[in-house]
Formats: structure tokens, sequence, C-alpha cells
């Protein structure tokens, strides 16, 4: 007898793309012969049995969406023996044989938890941040680079009025992906990331002094949220160190709405739908991930435990091209 009963749920920070492989989960367990449900609220909804049967119709013109239809939250009562073992005898209560997550590290921990207590459960990356070990690429991501992007560049237009300084914060806590990329895009002059050391004096104020001797007069400074520099106290030392006019924007949780871009959705489908497959074939605690563009997957315990990799070359050729 194959599996009868799946489920889904989203957990942790919302991202792009989220709706699409909830979409993809569903129509493709259903496809498969299975009843699937839709858990609210992330693991809170396992506690409270705050389940939804879902049928084709229930994914119809979600696809396009941001947040998530199936809403998220952190749950601190689960992240204990007991809150474990309570979510999995309520699945058990509920004959669901087989769980998919998807979210970050967090949310995969959690189902490493679920899977140890007898409910099978699939990993799905699903974070702006990219900070999934295990994968070249999370859902959100593109759409959260392409936010970020179009904010600068809107800023832009009043920064080079004014001839100013713009330090702009991008999400990015453990990770300095959104920053890099986004300040390649918009011709940031300085980068920083927490995986990179830097020294302000020399990648910030001497740079400036120097651009603006060979007649550039405005810039774009990208900081990652987890660099430890606060944007508020960094605008105001470079003003005073290099008598630019200089302002800080946060520019926060913007980056997590919108609709998502064709790579996520593309990208949110793949993983759906093997994660939906690797249950259907009886495996379990896997991460579902992308390496070398294909979609693979990996055991969870394996997955938390791999190093991050951060593009140095492409950091590199940040600093080359920033002058």
């Amino acid at each position: 007898m194959g599996i009868k009963r799946i489920a889904v749920l989203t957990s942790g920070g919302d991202a792009p793309g989220m709706n699409a492989a909830v979409r993809s989960v569903v129509r493709t367990g259903l496809s498969s012969g299975m009843e699937v449900l839709g858990v609210h609220r992330g693991y809170n909804g396992l506690l409270n049995c705050d389940t939804v049967e879902m049928n084709l119709r229930s994914v119809s013109d979600i696809i396009h969406t941001g947040g998530t239809v199936l809403y998220t939250a952190r749950s601190p009562e689960f992240n204990s023996a007991e809150g474990v073992q309570l979510a999995a005898d309520n699945c058990r209560k509920m004959g669901i044989e087989g769980l998919i997550v998807i979210g970050g590290d967090g949310s995969f921990r959690g189902a490493r938890d679920l899977t140890q207590a007898g409910i099978p459960c699939v990993g799905v990356p699903g974070t702006i941040d990219n900070d999934i070990a295990c994968s070249e690429y999370t859902i959100g991501y593109d759409t959260a680079m392409n936010t970020a992007m179009e904010m600068v560049d809107r800023l832009r237009d009043t920064t080079e009025s004014h001839n100013r300084c713009s330090v702009v914060e991008v999400m990015g806590r453990r990770c300095g992906d959104i920053a890099l990329n986004t300040g390649i895009a918009v011709g940031a002059m300085a980068i920083l990331v927490p995986e990179q050391p830097y020294d302000l004096e020399r990648d910030i104020y001497k740079r400036m002094q120097y651009t603006q001797s060979i007649g550039k007069r405005h810039f774009i400074i990208v900081v990652a949220e987890g660099a430890d520099c606060p944007v508020e106290e960094l605008a105001k030392e470079i003003q005073r160190n290099t008598g630019i006019e200089s302002r800080a924007t946060i520019l926060g949780h913007v980056q997590r709405g919108g609709s998502p871009t064709l790579r996520d959705r593309v990208v949110a489908t793949q993983m759906g739908y093997h994660a939906v497959k690797l249950l259907e074939e009886g495996k379990s605690n896997r991460v579902v991930a992308m390496q070398n563009s294909q979609i693979v997957d990996f055991d969870i315990t394996q997955a938390l435990q791999m190093p991050r990799d951060f593009d140095a070359d492409l950091y590199q050729i940040a600093l080359k091209v920033s002058i």
C-alpha cells in the first residue's frame, strides 16, 4: 500500500515562491492519488490540529502571489521534546503519513525531529537569504534581490540629485548573498557582508575620496544586515570623515513581499514536485536542494552540518569594478 495522506506547511520567515511550492506539492500529491492537507501557521498548526483538506482549486491562482496562503509562524512550544511528541501524535491522529516542510534551517531541524518521532518528513528550502548550505539556491532569493535592486535604483535618483551617499541595508542575517549581488547590480561603491572582513577607512572613506577626485559625485553603499555595521551610525561616520552628506535607508521586510519572479516560480514548482516524489518512494529525513542547477536531495542531518560557501571570486569582482 502506498502513502495515502500527506501534509504541507510553511515555517519561519515567508518568502516569495512559497505559494508556488505549496501549489506544486498539492497538485503532485493529488495526481499521485494522495490526499493532501494544508497545515496553517507552521508547526503551530500541527500542535493545534489546524489543517484544511486541499484540492485542485485550493491552489488556483496562487503561483503569482507573495507570502504564503498557509500562513507561517515560529513555534517556541514545538522546540521541545514534548512539543515534537504532541505534533507527531497529532499527525498520527489526523492520518498524516508524510509531511513536507517549506522553510529554512530551523524548520528543517523540526522536520528532522519529527522524522525521529516517526513522521516521515521532507524539507524544501524557502528563505530569501539563500543561506541553506546544501543548496545553491533557495526559494524567494531571486525575488528578494530584484526587489532590493529596484528599491536602490529608485533611491539612486534622489542620491544623485543631491550629490549624497546612500547607505542601504538589505536582508541577510548570516549570509551576504543579497547584498553582494544587489550591490553589483546597482553599481555600489562598497559592499559590506558578514563573510568578509572590512576596514571603514580603507574600504569606504579612502575609496570615496579617490572616486570623488576623479569626478564621482554620488555614492551607493550596500550593507548586509548581518555585517555588524549599523547603517545609521555608518552614514554619520561617512559624513563626518568625508564631508559628503550621507543618509541611511533600511529596506527591511519589503524584500519579503511581492510577486515571485519567474525563476522562483519554476524552482519552487520543481522542488515541490521532487519532495512529494521522495515521500512516494518511501524516503524521508531529506532536504530538497539545487546543485549545479539540478534538483537533488540530502539527508537532513548531513545538510545541517554542511559548511556554507561564499562566492569570494564574485566579491573580488565587485571590488574591482566599483571604482
